[in-house]
């Protein structure tokens, strides 16, 4: 092979190999890390939250607590129809209630906004989960989460036993949901400790 060719094959082959292993490196640190991170919460004697109670109006304007649900794993997503991010998500929303179902899974809307807006927006997009609608009385339920202050949309993961596993502010995508919710079904499936879960969850949902 002539050697105008084959030293810059040398030179892009090398530097490949370098990226490779780079990644790899990077990927064993990041391996480590999740392990210490779980090994600390297995250790800590620290209890998981509960999930807190509260009751907002229905669809069908009843009151509702919050335990309507009982031994379901919730994800409770508070949103508002004036939040873009909030509304881009709810076909994903509309998506993981369909497929997480079976596994256990409910979802529920917390609609920080007017009521008549509300329903007119959950009947227009077809909204497949419940819905509890509150102006004061829904940010008074964000607040008994004991977060002084939070962006919309705003998702609450339980696992079975109403502990609060993880949050997570902003638009949920894919990878995201399928992480927790995959997380929460060893949870309950007794493969995996609460306070080890969110320990791998405060670890993972960075790295995505």
């Amino acid at each position: 092979m002539n050697a105008k060719y084959f030293y810059p094959l040398i030179v892009t082959v090398a530097a490949t190999l370098g990226f490779i292993g780079a990644k790899r490196w990077h990927e064993h640190q990041t391996e480590i890390a999740i392990k210490q991170e779980i090994q600390k919460a297995s250790a800590s004697k620290r209890p998981v939250l509960k999930l807190p109670e509260f009751s907002l109006k229905n669809r069908e304007g009843m009151p509702q607590s919050i335990y309507s649900w009982p031994s379901k794993s919730l994800i409770i997503n508070f949103w508002a129809t004036w939040c873009t991010p909030c509304r881009r998500e709810i076909p994903l929303l509309m998506s993981l209630q369909e497929q997480y179902a079976a596994d256990g899974f409910q979802l529920v809307g917390i609609a920080i906004d007017f009521r008549e807006d509300v329903l007119k927006y959950a009947e227009a997009t077809h909204i497949n989960y419940p819905l509890l609608i509150g102006e004061q009385d829904g940010l008074n339920a964000v607040d008994s989460f004991g977060i002084e202050a939070v962006g919309f949309p705003y998702t609450v993961f339980t696992d079975a036993q109403s502990n609060i596993i993880t949050t997570y502010v902003g638009e949920l995508h894919q990878p995201q949901a399928e992480l927790i919710l995959n997380t929460i079904k060893k949870i309950n499936r007794g493969e995996m400790a609460a306070n080890e879960a969110r320990a791998y969850l405060t670890a993972t949902l960075s790295k995505l």
